[in-house]
C-alpha cells in the first residue's frame, strides 16, 4: 500500500454496488480516485457495458467503471492493491464474503471501512481480520437505490461518519487512514466527518434503523407518511426508546437527548422508502437480523422488554 501520509487518490474496492455504494463510488471516481466495484448479475452486466450511471438532485455521472464479481476480483487483483476496501453489502453477507475471500483478504494488510446497517458488522470483521483493519462507518440521510441495472438514482444530503473501530483510543494506529479517507470523501463531494466513538454513532443510527425500517415494510410506508401520521410516528418514537434501553449491552450510553436528536433528523428529513422497503418489494431478504434482531438479542440479555420491536420483528418474520 502507499504511504498513508502521502497525498495521492485513493486506491478503492466498493463491495457492493448497490444504490449507497454506487453513489460513493461515482462520487469518488468524480474526485479523481481509482475505484473498482464488486456486483453481480444484471447490474453487473449494465455496468460493463454502458458504465454506471447515477442520478441526484446536485450530481450527475454516467460513465465507464471497473466493475467485476468476486471471481474476477481475486484471479486479477490482490488485497493489497487497494488503499481501503468498502463494505456496502447487505448485513447478512458479511460473514459469507469473509468466508469466501479469507485468503485473499489474509494475503494482504487493507483496512476495511464498513458502510452497512446495524452495530454487529465491525465484530465481525474485526474477529476475522483483527481490530487494526477495521474502520465503522454509516451512511447519513442518503436514499440511493437501483432503478435498473446499471442506473442509481440518490437523494439526501448523503453524508458520512467514520472512525476507527471500536473508537478512537482503543484503535489509535488507524487515525492515519482514518483521517485520508475523511480528507478525500469531503474533496470528492461527500460530507464526512471523522468521529471519536464511532460505536456510539453506529448505534445513534441504530435509533433511525429500528424506528421506521421494519415499520415501513410492515406498512408499506415511506418514512414521510410514518413520522407525520398521528399514531405511526408514536410507534417509531417507542421502538426508538428501546434501543436507546438496550444500548448498554454493548457499553454504550444513549441518552434521551440522543433520540429526540435522531427523531427530529428522520421527522425532517425528505420522505424515503427505506432499503428495507426496497427489498420487500423486490422479493430479496430483509435486513431483520441486523435491525430489529439486534435490538430484541440484547434486550433477551438484559431482561429488558421491547414490546414494540418483538411485534413489528414477529409480523415481518411470519
Amino acid at each position: 500500500m502507499e504511504s498513508l501520509g502521502e497525498k495521492k487518490p485513493l486506491r478503492l474496492l466498493f463491495v457492493g454496488a448497490g444504490g449507497v455504494g454506487a453513489y460513493y463510488a461515482a462520487r469518488l471516481i468524480m474526485g479523481g480516485n481509482s475505484v473498482v466495484l464488486t456486483a453481480r448479475g444484471g447490474h453487473l452486466e449494465a455496468m460493463q457495458s454502458h458504465g454506471l450511471k447515477v442520478e441526484h438532485d446536485q450530481f450527475s455521472f454516467k460513465q465507464p467503471v471497473c466493475a467485476v464479481d468476486q471471481a474476477a476480483l481475486q484471479r486479477q487483483y490482490q488485497c493489497d492493491d487497494f488503499d481501503v476496501l468498502v463494505l456496502c453489502l447487505k448485513s447478512q453477507d458479511t460473514a459469507s464474503w469473509l468466508d469466501s475471500n479469507s485468503v485473499w483478504l489474509a494475503a494482504g494488510a487493507t483496512p476495511v471501512l464498513s458502510l452497512q446497517n446495524g452495530v454487529e458488522n465491525e465484530a465481525v470483521l474485526s474477529k476475522v481480520l483483527g481490530v487494526n483493519r477495521v474502520v465503522g462507518g454509516l451512511a447519513v440521510r442518503i436514499g440511493a437505490h437501483i432503478v435498473s441495472p446499471g442506473c442509481v438514482e440518490a437523494r439526501g444530503l448523503c453524508q458520512i461518519v467514520l472512525g476507527a473501530w471500536p473508537n478512537s483510543v482503543v484503535n489509535e494506529d488507524l487515525q492515519g487512514i482514518v483521517k485520508r479517507l475523511a480528507d478525500t470523501f469531503n474533496a470528492s463531494g461527500i460530507p464526512t466527518r471523522a468521529a471519536v466513538d464511532i460505536r456510539h454513532e453506529l448505534w445513534k443510527k441504530l435509533l433511525v434503523n429500528n424506528g421506521v425500517n421494519p415499520l415501513s415494510a410492515l406498512t408499506r410506508k415511506d418514512t414521510g407518511f410514518l413520522t407525520k401520521h398521528p399514531h405511526y410516528r408514536q410507534v417509531v418514537y417507542a421502538a426508538m426508546q428501546e434501543v436507546a434501553a438496550v444500548s448498554g449491552a454493548d457499553d454504550v450510553v444513549l441518552s434521551q437527548s440522543d433520540v429526540d436528536e435522531m427523531f427530529k433528523l428522520i421527522c425532517e428529513f425528505d420522505p424515503i422508502k427505506t432499503s428495507m422497503l426496497v427489498d420487500l418489494e423486490k422479493g430479496r431478504p430483509l435486513e431483520l437480523d441486523a435491525i430489529s434482531g439486534s435490538v430484541l438479542r440484547r434486550a433477551e440479555r438484559l431482561g429488558i422488554d421491547t414490546p414494540v420491536t418483538a411485534l413489528i420483528h414477529s409480523m415481518l418474520s411470519s
